[in-house]
């Protein structure tokens, strides 16, 4: 978790507090870290880390929207803020998804 706070500081996003979403605990078998915080405007962000080895594609990246439906659902808050941390190559398909739904891709 330090090394997202570290990163996170170092493109200017600063979170009040920020704790961890287990996938286990929204229904999810995906192997993802999931953050949920607020800044300090007071709005909801999520933060996902995504690591693996073989390529990003669109049929994940709807999977990871859904994730997040279901997170606003599990803590009866709308999330504004959204951000999503790839250490894998990305589809430009894929990508391109995130940029139309109001992502910000950490690549």
């Amino acid at each position: 978790m330090k090394d997202i706070v570290e990163y996170m500081r170092s493109k200017n996003l600063i979170c009040k507090t920020l704790k961890e979403v287990k996938p286990k605990e929204i229904g999810s078998r995906k192997r993802i870290t999931i953050y949920l915080g607020v800044d300090l405007k007071g709005y909801f962000c999520i933060v996902m880390v995504l690591s693996k080895k073989s390529r990003v594609i669109r049929k994940e990246v709807a999977e990871l929207m859904e994730l997040h439906k279901k997170i606003e659902l599990y803590h009866h808050a709308k999330i504004t803020k959204k951000y999503i941390y790839i250490q894998a190559p990305l589809c430009d398909h894929a990508k391109n998804m995130l940029k139309e739904n109001i992502w910000t891709v950490w690549h």
